[in-house]
């Protein structure tokens, strides 16, 4: 990794990217000096350092020079002005951006920025989210009110009582969507308890390694926590899929 002297060469390269602007090839990768200058127009604690940061993170991978470098494309500068708004606007952890960029959503101009965000929220710990009444939910996960009791009485969604009424979240929308996706071939409400009990077994695990943690009294022990958390939950998650792929190439195989 390129050292402090990469920002204080980051001027002498601008002036050699500006340089070869001004011939007849203009030449489109900007140094992480000239990177940041532009970025600070709309976020001003951004820094030579975070880009790094954010970087040592696998969110970027800029092409180095010979020398070690780094040379960023207009395609890098949007990806990093991208994941600075997700950060400031919607509060989402490296993680969920990481999945999202791994996904290509935040490539998408076709979903909604409103849905968007929804999602985002609905699948990150700490993200406040918005509750709504029964009917909302029915409404907006085009369900019938027979299907959310069923998925209700098989615990896969519950909602919580305020205020003498039943409330749900986001996640609950996206969890009654999935199920309704789920419906169509097939799958009802009581074959989805085996999610429910593999959630509660995973969810049991982590609360054995970070329970202590996330009733710190230290905020910072709190917060480095549900960064763990959150980490840790994407690892399960993907060692659930990657055992459910393989016992499908196991059944592909025996068909």
């Amino acid at each position: 990794m390129a050292t402090r002297n990469e920002a204080g060469a980051s001027g002498q390269e601008d002036g050699g990217s500006r340089k070869a602007e001004s011939g007849s090839r203009p030449r489109k990768a900007l140094t992480i000096g000239a990177v940041a200058k532009i970025l600070s127009q709309e976020f001003e604690d951004i820094s030579i350092s975070k880009i790094r940061y954010l970087e040592d993170q696998k969110l970027l991978s800029p092409r180095r020079t010979p020398g070690g470098y780094r040379l960023y494309s207009q395609a890098d500068v949007e990806r990093l002005r991208t994941i600075l708004r997700m950060q400031r606007d919607e509060f989402l952890p490296l993680r969920v951006i990481r999945q999202e960029l791994a996904s290509g959503a935040l490539n998408t101009s076709s979903r909604p920025a409103a849905e968007s965000g929804q999602r985002r929220r609905a699948i990150t710990v700490d993200a406040e989210v918005r509750t709504m009444s029964p009917e909302e939910l029915i409404e907006q996960a085009g369900v019938s009110p027979e299907f959310l009791r069923e998925l209700a009485e098989y615990g896969v969604v519950e909602g919580d009582r305020r205020d003498g009424r039943v409330v749900f979240d986001e996640t609950d929308l996206e969890i009654v969507r999935a199920a309704a996706e789920l419906a169509r071939y097939g799958v009802a409400g009581r074959n989805l308890r085996v999610f429910r009990t593999s959630a509660d077994r995973e969810a049991a695990l982590l609360e054995q390694l970070l329970g202590a943690a996330l009733r710190s009294r230290s905020q910072a022990r709190r917060r480095e926590a549900v960064e763990n958390l959150e980490s840790l939950a994407a690892v399960c998650g993907h060692l659930k899929q990657l055992m459910l792929v393989r016992h499908l190439r196991r059944l592909k195989g025996d068909a």
